[in-house]
């Protein structure tokens, strides 16, 4: 049942029953829009001085007509229509012009690339009736740097050109440049975003770590996308006009994601994802859903689930309209609540839930570490930037067996083992998650009674990749966390790993470093500096802490004599 939307205020009921009339007629699958439909949709547009727009199935069937102001109109969300078959949606959008504009303007093209119309025609009139119809449409592969062409324009009475066979036409060039069976194969294909005000040096770095994130995600990388602005767009977060350029990428390349570097708010996943079909996420959105499925323990998972439903919880919106419906039971006074509140207050009490199960969890951590303590054996735990190589550090050490990937977050919960030093000495060795900049804080905050490990440990081992480019950026990042959770009072020794990657003078350097130790974690030979210099470390500690004690206990026999 076709409907009529958009700015109907002030119509008289004779207008809106035009309109209703307008709906219910049929256009002829070969003609972009017919004759009498044509002279219909100028006559009310004339009599309301209002572009009127009618969207039209590949059928034939009007679904929906759209009354807009003088000189615009604005295609309603179409989430309820999926493509055809191929690229394109399968509609069409057959809209009057007023006044003398221009017959194609910018809006048209980003309606048309957008939401993957069909075709896009506007109808010019005169006299009140019909004049000429411009047709445009997308094209698969770019012309003179555009990703569409205009058609000559045509009479409504006089159209030659088959409309249906045109649009069968231009799906099989889609399909011949990127087969649907390649886009629709169960792996997202993702067009990367990153829109910032600062240098583009810092921008590009960011994108890498995206890059590798998405990779870990299983997330292919068909293009990267960077956007330098003065002030980030409130409601699209880049220009239309880039928009544009990227959603038509994706129609080129087969994308089915946009992925953006920067964390969206709401409204910005509403505004990007009304103007297009392509899934959004952010680089937050990213990270979660790594850890979703990365996550082993109990405790892992509760953590994980927490920080994703504070994520959701200001993203949900009204959107469906079924949200809007008001539900009651029967007898009930008022309105009852909206679906909508509905929502949100389970989500507020399955995270309450889960806040008293990681407490519970966190106390039965309490005691196995008191139980630590009483044995007086010392904690070394690793930290670092992820995929660092802290994991597979403490396998050398340790000669476990812990997963270790060249992934980004491929070690989640965390992991103890013992380990005896060259001078008989016994520790606990402790690895954590990985850092990484613009770590979201309700992840932070979820890990909570995970990084109270490192509030136990007597010493820090900050492994460093010192093959990446960006190592000293990375260790500012993690220093950063490090003072932020106040830990940055317990000792720390700086371990760059990986260093057998880098040319031989800086690998002196490194190695003869005053605050850290050069290492290769996959050889075992590099390995007795960092535990010799680790256990003097934690001599020093413990010497340190038997002199406090002693000063204390004198104080105390002082304070009774």
């Amino acid at each position: 049942m076709a409907t009529v939307t958009g700015n109907t205020n002030g119509l008289k009921p004779k207008q809106l029953r035009d309109l209703e009339r307008l709906a219910q007629k049929k256009v002829a699958p070969d003609e972009i829009v017919g004759r009498e439909t044509a002279r219909a949709l100028a006559a009310i547009s004339t009599e309301l001085n209002r572009r009127v727009g009618l969207l039209i199935h590949r059928s034939g069937q009007i679904e929906t007509v759209i009354v807009g102001d003088y000189d615009r109109i604005t295609i309603p969300a179409l989430a309820h229509v999926g493509a055809s078959g191929g690229r394109l949606r399968g509609l069409r959008c057959v809209h009057t012009v007023l006044g003398g504009a221009a017959a194609i303007n910018e809006e048209d093209i980003m309606d048309l690339a957008c939401l993957r119309l069909d075709l896009m025609a506007t109808l010019t009139l005169r006299d009140g009736l019909p004049d000429l119809l411009h047709p445009v449409h997308l094209i698969p592969r770019q012309v003179d740097g555009r990703d569409w062409t205009t058609l000559s324009p045509v009479h409504p009475a006089n159209q030659q050109q088959s409309c249906i066979e045109l649009i069968e036409a231009l799906e099989d060039e889609f399909v011949r440049e990127r087969p649907v069976r390649e886009v629709d194969r169960g792996k997202d294909r993702a067009i990367l975003v990153s829109v910032t005000t600062g240098s583009r040096g810092e921008a590009e770095d960011s994108m890498a770590e995206l890059v590798e994130l998405a990779r870990s995600a299983g997330v292919e990388v068909l293009a990267e996308v960077i956007q330098r602005r003065k002030h980030i767009h409130p409601r699209f977060i880049l220009g239309r006009g880039k928009l544009v350029e990227i959603v038509l990428m994706s129609l080129r390349l087969g994308a089915n994601l946009l992925l953006f570097d920067q964390e969206l708010s709401p409204s910005q996943i509403r505004s990007v994802t009304d103007h297009t079909d392509l899934r959004v996420i952010d680089r937050t959105q990213l990270i979660l859903d790594i850890f979703a499925s990365r996550a082993r323990s109990r405790e892992g998972k509760l953590q994980i689930e927490m920080a994703q439903l504070k994520y959701m919880l200001p993203k949900l919106t009204t959107r469906d309209d079924a949200l809007s419906r008001l539900t009651g039971g029967i007898g009930a006074r008022g309105p009852g609540e909206t679906r909508l509140e509905i929502d949100k207050r389970r989500i507020n009490d399955r995270i309450t839930r889960l806040g008293k199960e990681l407490k519970a969890v966190g106390d039965q951590r309490f005691h196995r570490r008191n139980r630590r303590r009483k044995r007086d054996v010392p904690v070394i735990s690793l930290v670092g930037y992820t995929n660092a190589g802290k994991s597979t550090l403490l396998n050398t050490l340790t000669k476990s067996e812990i997963q270790a990937e060249d992934l980004l977050f491929a070690t989640l919960d965390p992991t103890s083992r013992r380990l005896r030093f060259p001078e008989d000495m016994e520790v606990i060795i402790t690895d954590t998650v990985g850092f990484i900049r613009n770590l979201p804080a309700d992840l932070l905050k979820a890990f909570e009674s995970t990084l109270e490990e490192l509030f136990e440990a007597d010493l820090l081992l900050h492994v460093i990749d010192v093959s990446n480019p960006a190592w000293r950026q990375q260790v500012a990042v993690v220093e950063g966390l490090l003072a932020e959770l106040e830990l940055d009072g317990i000792p720390c020794l700086k371990v760059f790993n990986k260093i057998d990657r880098l040319a031989p003078e800086d690998q002196a350097e490194l190695a003869d470093s005053a605050e850290g130790v050069g290492i290769s974690a996959l050889d075992a030979h590099t390995l007795p500096p960092l535990l010799i210099r680790a256990q003097e470390i934690l001599r020093t500690v413990a010497g340190k802490a038997a002199v406090s004690t002693a000063n204390g206990k004198r104080r105390e026999e002082e304070g009774e004599g």
